[in-house]
């Protein structure tokens, strides 16, 4: 039987993993189908462009060495030459002139010259360009509601038939706005430069991703009043052999709030909040098409496989349990997307999106633990549940809150335990032999509110023995006044008894039949006993055993020899005698002791006179002076009316021993 039922455990252990793990499994699938469904939105890319700012950024790169230099049309140029923008055509001219002078191989102007100035200027900017010039050009689409229109404008005729070479200086922005691809120009300002300069670039990697270089102002920048006259003001040797590139860009780099001339966000923007001039961020665009440092985006069955495998991973993180086990794997699980993305980045000039991957294990890992956590919870409340039918709601919830309260297995701890029995019950019993669903709803109607008084002043329910409540105090929590809470539960029931007796009274006179007066007996005792989960290892209960708890059992059954409801132990009167008054009723031996112990009970209306006759009562019974014709007998049941059926069965009792 035992095999049985330990194949009957496993297969119930085994059937709740089994439906965890198809919980994992479907949740696994819904992420992959959901993902899939959000990449598709617009907001989902700029999400994963936004993640390739960061990654791209992350290590500050510069520069390559030998890139482009920077003429810059900044402030100190405007204060130097104090002409009127736009500059004459003969200054950029004469720039030309000097730049070729200094040895520069390639010139690029961005400025675009696409509409007559003065003839003179313009003859003179003829003269001076050539193929080793390139000129900015501009392509624009303009939208409307009848149709689309592209405006492209380029350098006069009477430049490119001079040689100078034409590159549209138009850039493409994502969504958010920001400079991110290299533009898809086959005649492109960097484009036409890399070829001017004899730069190896086969194919033009148009729409990839590019590799920007650190903030506004990173590559080599002179003014341009500077490049007017280099040999006064610049290094020997400055511009030799270098391409140089001519266009605005001011010191002070607008910031993103405020815009700029001719400046554009790029990903370093998310770390500085400035914006980049158009002639630096072509400058990018020429060394990422020079030393193919541009970076292409995963395909999408690359991304899928990624996402697929960033799901297996977290269903095998959770797939026994979640725990803060799971937190730290998945944080590693996450630093690795991301070095894995970073990784592609630098040494494959590929950007797989971590966005994707870190979602995915995200929405497995900790959507399983939210399933596990509201199982854990659905659980403890069905432990709370069961455990507060023998212990009041508020332990429960205190032992809830903190499970390190309850010492598993024995521990010796000082109790009060209380026994309670209806006298006679056996034969209430007897007669409703015939009627069991009556006698069944008695029991309940007794039980219930014994109970719930019990739980109600923090005791624990031991047990039931029929009609027999077993409860204590002082465990599985503690609680320093536990004899007074036992001993307030014990008047408590005798009130709940009392109020049941009425209306089996009531029920009794509407049915025209004798009602059962229900009679119950109390002991309490306090002291030191083993408490636990004590049983076998298949079932247990949480009880307590000793000395303490069988003198409770013997004091709830003479409690009837007494004429009284209730009889406490000595400790248990000691330590309520501040809250109750107290009398000594006797003496009596407990089985596996020697001397014997004081029995009390509680009484509720007796002066001080009283209690001293009843004191030199109980010393004169003690010493054996008491006789059944002596008159205290009677003075104290007038004193003392609780006490006037104890009186009776001690004169009694002498009354017999005398015969």
């Amino acid at each position: 039987m035992r095999e049985r039922d330990n194949r009957r455990q496993a297969g119930l252990d085994g059937g709740q993993a089994g439906s965890r793990r198809l919980r994992l499994l479907v949740l696994s699938l819904t992420v992959l189908v959901a993902i899939s469904l959000l990449s598709r939105l617009p907001a989902w890319s700029l999400l994963e462009l936004r993640s390739f700012d960061y990654l791209s950024t992350f290590d500050d790169p510069r520069p390559p060495q030998g890139g482009p230099v920077i003429v810059a049309i900044d402030e100190p140029s405007l204060a130097d030459i104090n002409a009127q923008w736009p500059w004459p055509r003969s200054l950029h001219a004469e720039l030309v002139t000097q730049l070729r002078a200094a040895g520069a191989r390639v010139i690029g102007i961005d400025i675009i010259m696409a509409e007559p100035s003065t003839p003179s200027n313009d003859a003179a900017i003829a003269r001076a360009v050539g193929p080793d010039v390139v000129l900015a050009g501009d392509e624009t689409l303009i939208e409307t509601p009848q149709a689309s229109q592209l405006i492209r404008a380029t350098p006069l005729p009477a430049l490119t038939q001079a040689g100078a070479v034409t590159g549209i200086a138009s850039i493409d922005l994502s969504g958010d706005g920001i400079f991110r691809r290299i533009p898809g120009y086959e005649d492109g300002f960097a484009a036409m430069l890399a070829k001017a300069s004899g730069a190896e670039a086969e194919i033009l990697p148009a729409g990839r991703l590019i590799q920007s270089f650190g903030p506004a102002r990173s590559y080599p920048t002179v003014s341009y009043y500077q490049a007017l006259d280099p040999g006064n003001l610049l290094p020997p040797g400055y511009f030799k052999d270098r391409v140089v590139l001519v266009g605005l860009s001011l010191q002070n780099a607008p910031e993103i709030d405020k815009g700029g001339v001719d400046a554009f966000a790029t990903p370093y923007t998310v770390h500085t909040g400035k914006l980049v001039s158009g002639v630096e961020i072509q400058a990018t665009i020429y060394d990422n098409i020079r030393d193919g440092l541009s970076i292409a985006e995963a395909r999408l069955p690359t991304v899928a496989a990624c996402i697929l495998i960033s799901v297996l991973l977290a269903a095998v993180t959770v797939w026994r349990s979640t725990g803060w086990l799971t937190i730290v794997t998945s944080a590693a699980a996450l630093l690795a997307f991301v070095a894995v993305s970073f990784a592609g980045i630098r040494l494959g000039h590929v950007f797989v999106s971590p966005l994707g991957p870190t979602v995915a294990y995200i929405a497995v890992a900790f959507g399983q633990a939210a399933f596990d956590y509201a199982e854990e919870r659905r659980n403890k409340r069905q432990i709370i549940r069961a455990f507060a039918q023998y212990i009041s709601p508020d332990l429960v919830r205190r032992l809830s809150n903190d499970p390190s309260q309850l010492k598993l297995g024995g521990e010796r701890r000082t109790l009060s335990v209380l026994f309670s029995d209806v006298r006679g019950f056996t034969t209430i019993a007897e007669t409703l032999k015939d009627d069991p669903e009556q006698l069944t709803g008695l029991i309940n109607r007794l039980l219930t509110p014994l109970s719930d008084v019990v739980m109600d002043h923090g005791g624990t329910i031991d047990k039931y023995m029929g009609d027999c409540i077993m409860a204590f105090w002082n465990a599985p929590l503690d609680d320093p006044d536990h004899a007074l809470h036992a001993v307030r539960a014990s008047l408590a029931m005798q009130a709940a008894i009392s109020r049941l007796n009425t209306q089996l009274e009531r029920e009794a006179a509407a049915l025209g039949r004798k009602p059962h007066v229900l009679k119950m007996g109390v002991g309490i005792n306090t002291g030191e006993c083993i408490v636990g989960n004590m049983g076998s290892t298949r079932r247990f209960d949480y009880s307590c055993l000793g000395d303490s708890v069988n003198l409770a059992s013997r004091l709830e059954g003479a409690s009837k020899n007494y004429g009284v409801a209730l009889l406490l132990g000595e400790e248990t009167a000691r330590l309520v005698a501040a809250n109750y008054t107290v009398v000594e009723l006797d003496r009596i031996i407990v089985k596996g002791r020697t001397a014997p112990s004081p029995i009390f009970t509680v009484v509720h209306k007796a002066d001080a006179a009283a209690l001293a006759a009843h004191e030199a009562f109980i010393e004169a019974k003690y010493a054996g002076r008491l006789a059944p014709p002596d008159a205290v007998f009677d003075k104290l049941a007038a004193y003392i009316p609780e006490l006037a059926s104890y009186y009776a069965i001690v004169r009694d009792a002498l009354t017999e021993g005398g015969e």
